[in-house]
């Protein structure tokens, strides 16, 4: 009974949600489900409907009434509530391990490596000529340094990087 009636209804539903969606400022999809789950919720309390198309056009205006009602007393936030931009703890977690693994790199790294890219990445925000003499080295050097050390550095991490990756 259910299957031959959604089957029947379908056509109908559709038309008619597509038709009050826009009056309610909804998505003709989401006024069908819940005229669904309206019907599914009658048939478990009072069985099929006596004349179901009927049924089913009060059901969609009045899913287009709650959603017209709904969407005038809904206001939006100021800011969105679940900002990006403020981390939560899941994502300083995981940035401090990723922080945790570059450090890692950079101290494993050849010769003057290490001490070149905490030079770089410092918060004192250095230019090449303070790094240079804080290096003991020439200043036009070290764009050629920086480079092979990012190099080897890339090299460092892609084994830690490639196996979080998913496959397949």
């Amino acid at each position: 009974m259910t299957y031959d009636l959604v089957t029947a209804l379908r056509p109908l539903l559709s038309a008619e949600a597509s038709a009050e969606a826009h009056a309610a400022g909804s998505d003709p999809g989401d006024l069908e489900q819940s005229v669904w789950l309206r019907l599914l919720e009658r048939l478990e309390t009072h069985g099929p409907p006596h004349a179901p198309e009927d049924w089913l056009r009060r059901a969609v205006r009045a899913e287009s009434r709650r959603a017209r009602r709904t969407a005038r007393n809904e206001r939006p936030y100021g800011t969105e509530p679940a900002d990006a931009a403020v981390a939560g703890p899941e994502q300083l977690v995981l940035a401090t391990a990723r922080h945790r693994a570059l450090r890692s790199a950079v101290a494993r790294l050849p010769g003057r490596c290490p001490r070149l890219l905490q030079a770089l990445f410092s918060a004192r925000d250095l230019t090449y000529r303070e790094i240079a003499g804080e290096l003991g080295i020439s200043q036009g050097s070290l764009g050629p340094e920086r480079s092979r050390c990012l190099g080897c550095l890339r090299r460092l991490l892609t084994p830690e990087v490639a196996s979080h990756e998913v496959r397949g």
